[in-house]
């Protein structure tokens, strides 16, 4: 497959730096990060743990914010937003998937998904959101009664019945085995391909930076690389 082209900017980072603070010691976990996102791109970000891509991730999605640095989003300013704007910037425009997949273990599938729809401004039918994640037969199963791979599809469909413009995935492989790692990936890429949804994909797992767009690595907090990928391949065809 060939990779998209590159088009409008939906998501400046300029000069970004995190410092924590570890009792006395601060810790910086991004030192100085800039980067451009473009509509309907699938990025993967790449980085052992400790790199700082959470951290990215985190800021980007409005859950925590910088020490220095400026965000924009759609030419608005994360970075000076109240606290309310970003919770309504969260609800809004993100979609998250995160490792661990957070269900209602008393909810059916479709109840799970169905929580988002209520409170999304103009969202896709829950019953659509399973099906475009293979799971329309699966609707009225309980999470207990879903493999791994299952649960993460629902999670999947969960962020993007919203119609999310960003959805940020954190590590969605990390908790699966090979075979059902690959079948999370396709959704990941269909639901990118299919509503030209704007995706990043952390992972530490360098294999899965052939199914991109475009490929970020960070290392100890610094942009190592920013590279865009002459082809892409189908998620079927990783291997690790």
């Amino acid at each position: 497959m060939m990779p998209v082209a590159q088009s409008s900017s939906v998501l400046q980072v300029e000069h970004v730096s995190k410092i924590y603070r570890m009792g006395e010691v601060p810790v910086k976990a991004l030192d100085n990060v800039s980067l451009d996102f473009y509509s309907g791109e699938l990025v993967v970000l790449l980085g052992a743990s400790g790199s700082g891509k959470s951290t990215l991730l985190n800021i980007i999605g409005g859950l925590d914010v910088p020490s220095e640095g400026k965000l924009t989003f759609r030419g608005k300013e994360l970075t000076v937003a109240s606290e309310a704007e970003l919770t309504a910037f969260r609800r809004r425009s993100i979609g998250f998937v995160f490792q661990f997949y957070n269900l209602i273990s008393s909810l059916t599938a479709l109840e799970n998904v169905q929580l988002v729809t209520e409170i999304a401004e103009a969202p896709m039918p829950a019953e659509e959101a399973l099906r475009l994640v293979g799971l329309g037969d699966r609707m009225n199963h309980f999470p207990a009664q879903l493999s791994g791979g299952e649960q993460q599809r629902v999670a999947i469909a969960r962020a993007v019945a919203k119609r999310p413009e960003l959805l940020l995935c954190d590590e969605p492989t990390g908790a699966l085995d090979y075979v059902t790692g690959k079948l999370v990936l396709e959704v990941i890429e269909r639901v990118n391909r299919e509503l030209g949804t704007t995706t990043l994909v952390i992972t530490h797992n360098v294999s899965i930076a052939g199914m991109a767009d475009r490929v970020i690595t960070l290392r100890s907090g610094v942009i190592a690389e920013d590279r865009r990928n002459v082809t892409k391949i189908s998620p079927s065809e990783l291997s690790w």
